[in-house]
């Protein structure tokens, strides 16, 4: 017991005498003390992102389309290729749609005129031309594929219009092949996109502008943002495998050549739209493709597809709308003989369908 108690005194008494021997360097040199102390903490460096952004920054430029010498919109884009004298710029096809003139600002406020080469609704990618003289920088082109969620990530862009061009903003790579509805043609959604998720800030002018990696590589294209009020951090970006894959068609052809089937459609759930149809569908009919209408001499007629039949797979696959449905079939390519099967009459049937061209 004697023992224990012997080791107690020790320990406090060590522990008075570290007290006051601190106390008295305090007392007697307090500058050094508080030096020490200060340079520690501040002795820590953070460049983040600097050396990436400064990578591509060049790359990037403003869009504004004008109507009549009106601004109409504004974007962003990036130098993404060159060929002989000509540069090309990738950026969405809403940046540029509507629009009858571009005109180019790059990082260093210089500016010139761009000629859509062509652009995509549903893909939403459009390539512009430039003089090659006039760029400043090309971007270096990554692969989606092989980044990871968690990845850092970056954009740079023009939020609200050129007098913010060259924001950064970063964040992490939150999700990739994120299957999104979107509405092209009308206030429902009509297409689904292929996306990946960041929380990456994109606002209002960053469309068209790059997602970038922490090398200072263009992964994915800016292209839509959920804007709710309860949903904070959530944007989207194309791949970029795909949208050069779109490109490279726009710049042979002038555009995407996509399959064509010959239908009027409406969703089953558009009941009274139907009705202004003529089709009246049965309850039990809950998801799918209603043909409203059929082309002459169209691959659907040939098929034998009608007026009120509901299209639910295409090649096995489960079709619930419109949106699904051409998700589905813009997979595939002009000339392609694909089956569908269709609803007629409470009973499914199958049917071949050698895909046109539009």
């Amino acid at each position: 017991m004697r023992k224990y108690l012997s080791y107690i005194i020790v320990g406090v008494v060590s522990a008075l005498i570290g007290i006051l021997g601190l106390g008295t360097l305090v007392y007697f040199y307090p500058n050094e003390v508080v030096k020490t102390i200060t340079t520690k903490n501040v002795n820590i460096t953070d460049d983040g992102i600097r050396e990436s952004v400064e990578k591509v920054k060049e790359a990037v430029v403003v869009i504004e389309g004008y109507n009549n010498d009106t601004l109409y919109s504004t974007g962003t884009g990036f130098v993404y290729d060159t060929d002989g004298s000509d540069a090309y710029i990738m950026t969405n096809h809403h940046v540029i749609s509507g629009s009858s003139s571009l005109r180019i600002t790059y990082s260093d406020d210089s500016t010139t005129t761009a000629t859509v080469v062509g652009s995509d609704e549903y893909a939403d990618i459009a390539v512009l031309k430039v003089d090659k003289s006039t760029i400043l920088s090309v971007a270096s082109l990554g692969k989606s594929e092989e980044s990871e969620v968690g990845d850092t990530v970056f954009t740079i862009g023009s939020p609200m219009g050129i007098n913010y061009k060259g924001t950064v903003t970063r964040g992490i790579l939150s999700g990739k092949d994120r299957l999104v509805s979107v509405s092209v043609s009308g206030s429902s959604a009509d297409w689904i996109m292929n996306v990946m998720q960041t929380d990456a800030a994109i606002n209002p002018g960053n469309s068209g502008g790059p997602l970038c990696n922490s090398n200072g590589e263009v992964i994915g294209i800016n292209s839509l943002k959920i804007v709710e009020d309860t949903i904070e951090g959530i944007g989207f970006a194309i791949p970029i495998e795909e949208a050069t894959r779109y490109a490279s068609d726009i710049r042979e052809k002038g555009s995407i050549s996509r399959p064509y089937v010959g239908v009027g459609m409406l969703n089953v759930t558009d009941t009274y739209a139907l009705m202004r149809y003529g089709i009246r569908l049965s309850d039990e009919v809950s998801k799918g493709v209603v043909v409203t209408e059929v082309e002459g001499a169209s691959p659907a007629s040939e098929a034998g597809i009608s007026k009120g039949d509901v299209i639910i797979k295409v090649e096995g696959d489960n079709v619930s709308d419109i949106a699904e449905f051409r998700y589905k079939l813009y997979s595939y390519n002009p000339g392609d003989n694909i089956k569908m099967t269709i609803l007629r009459d409470g009973k499914e049937k199958e049917v071949k369908v050698k895909l046109g061209s539009q």
